[in-house]
């Protein structure tokens, strides 16, 4: 397996050094250029792209110090800038206001496309547009709601279970590792049909397919970072050899098989649906990671949850778990409100996808009154934003899901442009109430049975760098059976 600092640490010197040279062959076209562009302003340079990399282990944190002195700022190179923001005006204005001017474009699409084809995450117009269009039809379907219901129900019922039959005889679970299982089981039911059964280890190509793709997820993300990552494919050589392989096991079979792609073009069909089976297995399993880390960080507020499952649900106190989960449904799923106020915090600070980058097709002034050109890339931090005083008080590091709850502990929205973590706009996620069911069911079902801890809480838990928010390391947990009348002893 490759190790990514080793890579990082041999590689980087090698792009400061590529990048010193190419600054001093195209320092003259700066001057030249610089007169016709004296009615332009543009943002402050936050750093150095040098900088961001020897800060790659902790580039979401790294970003969010630059925030902190600059609401918006840039990373220029020879040719064009990387502006990263966290201004809500902004963001509004590249989601929402002009969103044809901001796209995923050539530079994005030709990082991202290895490993997500043609899918909904990396084109632009008309493909963007007709997988849109059919997405959000078959989202917005009563029977996709009761349906997945019913599949997160199962699969949560079966994830409890496993839970309780190896904390018999385990005293830590990596409970990132079975939500990963747990999520990806249940997104190839709903969207495919198909029992993948990864959950109880019988089905080998799952777990193939969730190996390869978390480290090709790692990869990808590493290009942002590394110089030479296209001379590096040219040569099949280094972490370009491994994504390589690894996309070769993902593509294999375990989507490819089980699609009749008879009637059109089958990597289009693939890549599409690809594309949702990672969203809803990769986000959803990342967040209930970090959920579960934070209460157990905050034991209080699991007691709270366990509370309000209890009232929602009416279960007695020698229920069982499958009694318990025939009590969820969209009554006792709408009263949850601390719970989704607890989700919704948790993505506040730790939101799936850190960072979301933009291209600018033609040049254009933000509502900052700074300017940005046509082949700039332009990104809205959600990890920053979630952090920012500006935004959220003088609390905003701090884990506080009453911020989201009303005067009558209802559960209120907050703007997707401050909120970020399901973006907003045209492109804001079909899957936000998809997710959000998932997510509470699960946790209605094993908060509602049982205790969680940190195996160790001495030991800091870190992220690791990537397209998405993953636990470096997995998520260590103690489990604990729970009475069905503590929560309400203990609240």
């Amino acid at each position: 397996m490759i190790d990514l600092n080793e890579v990082s640490s041999f590689f980087i010197p090698l792009t400061a050094a590529a990048l010193a040279l190419i600054s001093a062959i195209f320092i003259h076209r700066f001057h030249v250029t610089k007169s016709s562009q004296k009615t332009k302003k543009y943002h402050p340079i936050g750093s150095s792209h040098l900088s961001a990399g020897l800060n790659y282990y902790r580039l979401f944190d790294f970003m969010t110090d630059l925030s902190r002195k600059y609401k918006t700022f840039r990373l220029p190179s020879f040719s064009s800038s990387e502006i990263f923001t966290t201004d809500p005006t902004v963001v509004e204005y590249i989601l929402k206001t002009n969103f044809p001017n901001y796209g995923k474009g050539f530079f994005q699409y030709n990082i991202l496309t290895d490993l997500l084809g043609g899918g909904i995450f990396v084109v632009d117009g008309e493909k963007w547009k007709h997988q849109r269009k059919v997405s959000s039809y078959e989202f917005s379907t009563k029977i996709l709601r009761d349906f997945s219901s019913v599949v997160f129900k199962t699969t949560a019922v079966k994830l409890a279970r496993i839970v309780s039959e190896a904390s018999a005889s385990n005293p830590s679970l990596d409970m990132q590792n079975l939500f990963m299982k747990a999520t990806l089981d249940s997104v190839f039911k709903v969207i495919l049909g198909i029992d993948l059964d990864g959950l109880s280890g019988t089905y080998e190509e799952g777990a193939r397919f969730t190996d390869a793709f978390d480290k090709a997820n790692a990869i990808t993300s590493f290009r942002y970072a590394d110089f030479f990552w296209k001379i590096k494919r040219f040569l099949n050589i280094g972490s370009e050899a491994e994504l390589r392989k690894n996309i070769e096991g993902k593509k294999e079979d375990v989507l490819s098989r089980f699609l009749d792609l008879k009637e059109t073009d089958p990597k289009y069909l693939r890549d599409i649906v690809l594309n949702f089976v990672i969203a809803g297995k990769d986000t959803t399993a990342t967040t209930i990671s970090w959920f579960f880390y934070l209460l157990c960080k905050h034991p209080d507020r699991q007691e709270k949850i366990a509370k309000e499952i209890t009232e929602a649900t009416q279960v007695s106190s020698n229920s069982s778990i499958e009694e318990l989960a025939a009590k969820i449904n969209e009554e006792t799923l709408d009263k949850m409100h601390y719970l989704h106020a607890a989700l919704s915090e948790t993505l506040r600070l730790y939101p799936a996808v850190p960072v979301d980058g933009k291209s600018v097709f033609s040049d254009d002034t933000l509502p900052d009154g700074f300017s940005v050109n046509k082949g700039d890339m332009i990104a809205y931090i959600p990890y920053a934003m979630g952090r920012m005083k500006a935004l959220w008080g003088n609390d905003a590091e701090e884990f506080r899901p009453e911020r989201w709850l009303n005067e009558n502990g209802h559960f209120q929205p907050k703007s997707p442009f401050i909120f970020t973590a399901f973006q907003g706009g045209p492109r804001i996620c079909l899957g936000k109430d998809f997710a959000y069911r998932q997510m509470k069911i699960f946790s209605m079902i094993l908060l509602g049975s049982y205790k969680f801890k940190l195996n160790d809480e001495s030991k800091p838990v870190k992220y690791k760098t990537a397209l998405t928010l993953h636990i470096e390391g997995g998520l260590h947990l103690r489990v604990f059976p729970r009475s069905r009348n503590e929560a309400t002893v203990n609240a």
